[in-house]
């Protein structure tokens, strides 16, 4: 790694730690309720739960909590897909586009609503403004707000004791989004139109083009068939470029929340790479730090919740570590380039005149060391947000993202779905340091006995058998094999990228794979349904059975919990799980196309 790469990450890192702090203190108060904001806001609030016929005093237990949940979001979904279906009857479409399908809404629905926000379309090709802001950006603040409120619930049952409620949902669920996530985008999204983003309702603009273009297309009859000359060949036109059409929208609005709210779903095809998205590396920045600002400051906030800051900072270090060793790893990777290149006498040397390495796939104005960050943080949270084709990367800087997709999306991880991964992980950890010195594990002044790690069980291993059985399925049948457009290891990495975004909504994907048919839609749908809500529901029945627990006091063979060595053994346990569980699987695609790439038969 030069200079340049290891300055922009330390700079990155520290702003992120530093914001992190003073966002941890203002989450805390207004989920406990405490906030100044919060009672300012009050009658606006109580106004949205008589409306709703909300008890705001009345709390759930985790039975009732996940039931709420659910309801919730499969409310959006449906809504959210019917929107779909209907669109082109609706207003707010001046590009007057049409239904998507029934397979390809469901999948929208789904993923959007699962914080995935996997894109198989075009959205300046398929979805209206309407449909953009009532739709998916709604859904992108809602889901936030999903696994925001989560987190919290499991946090209650750390900090409680003795208790059978971990709180009101839709309490919950009304002061993330209006005190946390609404004020936060429109900041993000006021510095961001700043920078150039769009933010409009125009139709599309044809504009001339700085320089014309001539190329041979086929000759077409009145009916539309192409003309042949007497000896059957295809006779051709010169035609002309002149104009472009530039997509128009409400941009700044949408791109604010999918990267607050770690959702990713681009405004435009080309998602954070497109100019309109992403215009400076000014904005590339903020978009990075966009995406992990929430999770790096909720870690805080469950050592404020338990009363012990030093809880919250273990588990930030161990998050930053990781994110830092990935980064290191992935510029490497990227900033020594392709060896098959330099056969061919290619220089991929750094200068002041270029930036070497693997620049295939890459924006050159943020270059390999904007890029490589980006690629870590929108892997390591569950956003998908690209500013680069992570199709184009080499081998090894493909493995990075994709590993951390299979750690199960817990290094910062999405909002709120990160904390309750990583402390779901903790919670293993405790229980294997237990074993291996005699006492039931603790964690937080809480026993963890039979019942948490069944539920920590399910919530670990649900997502890699998704990911693994998916991939299985669909390298075996012919509709899964019809959309590999790169046979060998890399065709096999595409589908085991595509499976583990799904399952652990992250949403990014190796792009060279077809998955807009019925096919994928329906496998995808299934992963990315059930790697959301089949975790959520063993983590909230771990958060009431905690919190019905009294809290014991710490005695001389009590394990500490903030300590460098539980930073190591966390750490450990998270590598280890997913090193066991997808090993084979990364050694068949990134490991055999490193070897290739090196030249190794």
């Amino acid at each position: 790694m030069n200079t340049n790469n290891l300055l922009q990450t330390a700079i990155f890192i520290v702003v992120l730690l530093a914001l992190a702090v003073p966002l941890a203190g203002y989450l805390t108060r207004v989920l406990d309720g405490r906030s100044r904001v919060v009672r300012l806001f009050a009658p606006v609030e109580n106004f949205l739960y008589r409306v709703a016929g909300v008890d705001p005093q009345t709390e759930m237990n985790w039975k009732h909590y996940a039931l709420a949940t659910i309801s919730f979001n499969v409310l959006g979904a449906l809504f959210l897909y019917v929107l779909l279906r209907i669109q082109g009857w609706l207003p707010g479409n001046p590009q007057s586009f049409g239904p998507m399908t029934v397979d390809g809404a469901l999948n929208t629905a789904v993923s959007f609503v699962t914080n995935t926000n996997w894109q198989n379309y075009t959205p300046e090709q398929t979805v209206s403004y309407l449909t953009q802001m009532l739709g998916l950006t709604v859904q992108n603040f809602l889901s936030a707000a999903t696994g925001i409120v989560v987190v919290i619930a499991l946090i209650r049952g750390f900090a409680r004791h003795s208790a059978t409620t971990i709180g009101n949902f839709w309490v919950d669920v009304t002061r993330t989004t209006l005190y946390v996530l609404i004020p936060m985008s429109a900041v993000i999204a006021a510095i961001l139109m700043s920078q150039g983003m769009i933010q409009n309702f125009k139709a599309y603009q044809d504009v001339p083009v700085l320089q014309t273009t001539t190329y041979a297309a086929p000759k077409l009859d009145a009916q539309g068939n192409p003309v042949k000359d007497a000896q059957g060949n295809a006779v051709t036109v010169d035609t002309k470029v002149t104009t472009q059409t530039l997509a128009m929208g409400p941009a700044a609005s949408q791109v604010a929340i999918k990267m607050l709210g770690t959702n990713g779903g681009g405004f435009f095809n080309a998602n954070s790479a497109h100019p309109y998205e992403n215009p400076t590396p000014f904005s590339n920045f903020v978009e990075m730090f966009a995406i992990l600002i929430i999770p790096a400051a909720l870690c805080l906030v469950f050592g404020n919740f338990v009363a012990d800051r030093r809880q919250g900072v273990a588990v930030l270090a161990v998050m930053t570590i990781a994110f830092a060793l990935a980064v290191g790893g992935e510029l490497a990777a990227e900033q020594a380039g392709n060896p098959m290149f330099t056969s061919l006498n290619v220089d991929q040397h750094a200068s002041v005149l270029q930036a070497g390495g693997n620049m295939e796939g890459k924006e050159t104005r943020f270059g390999i060391a904007q890029t490589g960050i980006f690629v870590v943080a929108t892997t390591a949270a569950s956003c998908g947000a690209v500013n680069a084709m992570h199709d184009s990367l080499t081998p090894l800087g493909g493995l990075i993202p994709m590993l951390f997709i299979q750690l199960g999306e817990v290094i910062f991880g999405g909002v709120g779905s990160g904390l309750y991964g990583m402390l779901v992980f903790a919670l293993l950890a405790v229980f294997v340091a237990g074993l291996m010195i005699g006492r039931t594990p603790e964690y937080v002044g809480k026993k963890i006995e039979a019942f948490e790690m069944k539920m920590v069980s399910i919530a670990i291993l649900l997502t890699p058998l998704l990911v693994l059985v998916g991939t299985s399925i669909a390298v075996l049948v012919d509709p899964g094999k019809a959309g590999i457009a790169n046979p060998g290891a890399h065709g096999f990495s595409e589908i085991l990228y595509a499976f583990s975004s799904a399952a652990n909504n992250n949403g990014s994907a190796f792009a060279g794979l077809s998955v807009n048919t019925p096919f994928y839609n329906w496998m995808l749908s299934v992963a990315m349904w059930f790697g959301r809500f089949g975790t959520i529901i063993p983590v909230l029945a771990i958060a009431g059975s905690l919190a019905g627990k009294k809290r014991i006091a710490e005695s001389a063979g009590t394990m500490p919990t903030h300590g460098p060595l539980f930073v190591v053994l966390l750490l450990g346990t998270v590598l280890l799980v997913g090193a066991l569980t997808y090993v084979p699987a990364l050694a068949l695609g990134p490991g055999v196309e490193h070897l290739i790439m090196m030249g190794v038969h």
